[in-house]
């Protein structure tokens, strides 16, 4: 498309003027983003829920599996030197 062609439909365009439109668009338009927006709130806090649970849980392992602790000797040392 060379440049005169863009601009004879430019042109064309700014004098039929803006196209008809439906007349519940604007009213489906906002039911959808009202969706949209309650979806993303449901999901951000279910997020939130599991990453506090993870948390918790983990928690509770380290807590009771202690796994910094070294864990004690099931052998006794060989005694030497007797």
């Amino acid at each position: 498309m060379n440049r005169s062609n863009r601009e004879e439909r430019v042109r064309r365009l700014m004098v039929t003027g803006p196209p008809v439109l439906p007349p519940g668009l604007a009213a489906e338009a906002v039911r959808r983003g009202t969706r949209m927006l309650r979806r993303r709130t449901y999901a951000r806090r279910v997020m939130w829920l599991l990453l506090c649970a993870a948390a918790v849980a983990f928690t509770v392992w380290a807590l009771t599996a202690r796994p910094w602790v070294e864990p004690p000797s099931e052998t006794t040392p060989p005694l030497t030197g007797w």
